[in-house]
């Protein structure tokens, strides 16, 4: 358990001052995500930035600094019988809550619990002038006016450097039950809708290899109930799972240099008409492709089904990996790059060429 800001905001002043860049880097887990990092650009490392610097069950909030690993926080969540309900992938031992928040990652749950971005109640931050700012708070209601707080989720670091994070925690779900059977692609998007319409405990919708997964949490006896009228056959080991699809450890995803395309798309929207093998999750909103395709092919294919593209993973990493805004969303962009950090010093290129 380590507070190193006074370090941190030394290196970023130093940087500043002799106008180098800098890579943000937490656990390492998530180098393979957005660009290539900048080669000339110095390392701002957030692994020794450690420890949980508050927690209070009985009001289900924790602070946290971003260097903490999930691990930690997840074990110390499970003593009091809770969880973060946004089920932060753990790509490897050394996944991190900053690197979570950055990089905007929610497992299967997310439809129904919410996204990372939505239990963030505040966080500190330190911007390219050296200032470490507050933003938000640490109880639930307490946002007035833009919250440049949940701002940071998705922004890769090229807003600044995340020192502490403030989160909503829930309690664990009483019982799960994980429902599997055979169905057909062209017929999975329509079943899960509609079970996931249903005013039913079900916390997990996923289609893969040919298979349609169904999780139920919550109260035991809800849970039995629905498990007994839904069909399909209960799985022996429905949390391995569920946390291999989290942790992209499932056998889909273990071509880990093969390109890997994930769309995020409206629920309903019809499969795509493009072979190769796919995994779809959250009841069909994100959708994970792995195969040869270029940017603009897959961007048309995203628009089409009313949603957003990116290639997480693999691929040509020196290029753009981010579908393009519009023009007039670059400009958004910008001014607020500019704003937090005018001299362009955290994660240069990261998210976009030309942020």
């Amino acid at each position: 358990m380590a507070d190193q800001i006074q370090q941190l905001q030394e290196q970023v002043l130093q940087a500043r001052q002799n106008g180098n860049k800098l890579n943000i880097v937490g656990g390492g887990s998530k180098a393979f995500m957005g660009r290539e990092p900048s080669a000339d650009a110095d390392t701002l490392s957030l692994a020794g930035h450690t420890g949980i610097v508050e927690y209070h069950p009985v009001e289900l909030v924790l602070t946290v600094r971003a260097g903490t690993p999930l691990k930690d926080i997840e074990e110390a969540l499970a003593a009091e019988g809770q969880c973060l309900h946004f089920e932060p992938p753990r790509f490897t031992e050394s996944s991190t809550i900053g690197g979570t928040l950055a990089c905007n990652l929610s497992g299967p749950a997310r439809p129904w619990t919410g996204s990372v971005r939505d239990q963030v109640l505040g966080i500190r931050l330190l911007n390219g002038k050296g200032e470490h700012l507050r933003f938000g708070g640490q109880v639930m209601k307490n946002v007035a006016g833009y919250d440049v707080s949940r701002l940071q989720a998705g922004a890769m670091g090229t807003l600044g450097l995340i020192t502490e994070i403030s989160l909503k925690v829930m309690p664990k779900p009483a019982a799960s039950v994980t429902l599997v059977q055979d169905m057909a692609m062209d017929e999975v998007i329509d079943y899960m809708n509609r079970r996931a319409g249903e005013p039913k405990p079900i916390t997990g919708a996923c289609w893969v290899d040919g298979k349609v997964y169904l999780r139920l949490s919550g109260a035991r006896s809800a849970v039995e109930a629905t498990a007994d009228k839904w069909s399909g056959d209960v799985l022996d080991d429905g949390d391995r799972f569920w946390q291999q699809v989290r942790d992209m450890q499932h056998g889909f995803f273990s071509d880990a240099e093969a390109p890997l395309w994930r769309f995020s798309v409206g629920s309903t929207a019809p499969a795509a008409d493009l072979p190769g093998p796919w995994l779809m999750d959250w009841v069909g909103g994100q959708r994970w492709y792995r195969g040869d395709a270029s940017l603009a092919d897959m961007e048309k294919l995203a628009r089409s089904a009313g949603g957003q593209v990116s290639l997480f993973r693999g691929g040509d990493r020196q290029g753009e990996v981010m579908q393009s805004p519009p023009e007039a969303l670059k400009t958004i962009q910008r001014r607020v790059k500019n704003s937090f950090d005018p001299d362009g010093l955290f994660n240069p290129g990261r998210l976009y060429s030309w942020l």
